[in-house]
């Protein structure tokens, strides 16, 4: 059985555990207190020396860290990854962006809310991730305006990754309301078969 070294609270780790269970790989869960320090223990740091959540350890002793290289790789040879070159380079580009352009801005303040005294250093990181946050929604929504789903018109891998953080951009201090394009595709991917919510798949281990 693989085993997934997470936390509730990370976005990141919903990914994995959302594609685990839509693909139907058994697995069990470790949950580590990324605010307690948990995942800076000699223990864990044998495991993965960065020192990240989530990491997955595969029954042979393999490890895999990075969310979206666990998405790619537990997708393969699924409906969730295109088999045709350009689609799955496309499914690529937004894996990569979503990392570089989309999550330090959007998580990373919800991340600074959520377990941050608002002191004036924190508060000023805020400001200076609000205008590339809402640039790279700004993004999202015109390329959903006139697309489905994000890569070839069919739920993938891209659309977990972008998902997990977008939906809960709001809690991080991006307005959704005047992105209606997103919202109408966070209700699309809400509505794929085998769909499990944030709050569900933390529970989701088997």
């Amino acid at each position: 059985m693989l085993t997934l070294y997470d936390d509730p609270i990370s976005s990141n780790g919903y990914k994995v555990r959302l594609i685990l269970l839509l693909t139907g790989k058994p697995f069990r869960v470790v949950n580590l207190d990324i605010l307690n320090g948990e995942t800076r223990t000699p223990e864990f740091l044998a495991i993965n020396p960065n020192g990240k959540i989530p990491t997955l350890v595969f029954e042979d002793g393999r490890v895999l860290s990075e969310s979206n290289a666990i998405l790619f790789h537990c997708a393969e040879g699924t409906d969730y990854l295109p088999s045709e070159p350009f689609k799955r380079a496309q499914v690529l580009q937004w894996l990569f962006w979503e990392q570089y352009s989309h999550e330090p801005n959007i998580a990373t303040s919800r991340f600074l809310r959520q377990h941050r005294e608002l002191t004036e250093d924190v508060l000023a990181m805020l400001e200076a991730k609000k205008a590339p946050g809402e640039a790279a929604l700004a993004l999202m929504e015109r390329h959903l305006t006139s697309h489905i789903f994000l890569v070839a018109e069919s739920f993938s891998i891209a659309d977990i990754a972008l998902y997990a953080y977008t939906h809960v951009a709001e809690e991080g201090g991006f307005a959704l309301d005047g992105y209606s394009a997103i919202r109408a595709w966070i209700k699309r991917v809400e509505n794929v078969p085998g769909f499990i919510s944030m709050s569900e798949a933390s529970g989701g281990a088997v």
